[in-house]
């Protein structure tokens, strides 16, 4: 089968970038795609397409997949995270960590997988986290998006399937990069005494997950969260 366009939302982020250059190097045409202006200057770098589209917009959504032959992939990485104790999770806060991490994700699916099933199928995976899985301090939104993310991800696998669309979830731990920059250094050393392998993981590590996830090696599986996380959340948090 031949390879369709492979979309990777956050495309201007360290990760949605290593996801990028993964996928290249696999043979795929990747358009990478983000909010940021930045991300036709880090598409050209790496020898993708960019596009900057808003994908709270339906109708920008609806334009970006229109303007597609064929998409073989979808990579749902856009997403927005904060550390917020319950208390001061407010509704403003609520609504966006929901709507951006989970919402946005399953219309632009919606959207995309109406598309692979008029075609050959083809594959979805959301980039989710452990802290959809396993609870912490101050992510009550964040982490209940992410737990709503990876159940999408089942539903979407149970439903998509007679449509020849693989669906599937990586959940990384803590990543090196601008947010691992973000903590402090007793927090960091927190993760670090809990995650068995002893270090953050690199953002290439988690691109790898996914490209193996849209591989024909990966033929049969869906539904699947793949955890790339040094064993983090099975050693709990």
């Amino acid at each position: 089968m031949t390879k369709g366009t492979a979309i990777v939302t956050g495309g201007a982020g360290t990760l949605g970038l290593a996801i990028g250059e993964s996928l290249l190097a696999d043979g795929w045409p990747v358009l990478l795609v983000d909010l940021s202006e930045n991300v036709v200057a880090a598409a050209d770098k790496i020898g993708a397409r960019g596009a900057q589209v808003d994908l709270t917009d339906a109708n920008a959504r609806a334009q970006m997949i229109d303007a597609e032959s064929r998409i073989g992939a979808l990579i749902n990485c856009a997403g927005i995270g904060r550390v917020v104790p319950f208390f001061e999770t407010d509704e403003a806060l609520w609504d966006a960590m929901l709507h951006v991490n989970l919402t946005v994700p399953m219309r632009l699916s919606q959207a995309v997988a109406r598309h692979m099933a008029q075609a050959e199928g083809g594959n979805i995976v959301n980039i989710a986290s452990v802290s959809g899985q396993q609870a912490s301090r101050g992510r009550s939104a964040y982490g209940t998006s992410k737990a709503g993310l990876i159940h999408l991800t089942k539903q979407m696998a149970v439903e998509l399937a007679e449509h020849g669309i693989r669906c599937n979830a990586v959940a990384p731990g803590p990543v090196e990069g601008p947010l691992a920059k973000h903590h402090p250094p007793e927090q960091r050393q927190r993760y670090l005494e809990t995650i068995p392998q002893g270090r953050y993981a690199e953002a290439p590590e988690i691109a790898e997950a996914v490209r193996f996830l849209v591989s024909p090696g990966a033929s049969n599986i869906t539904g699947h969260c793949l955890n790339v996380d040094g064993g983090w959340q099975i050693a709990g948090v």
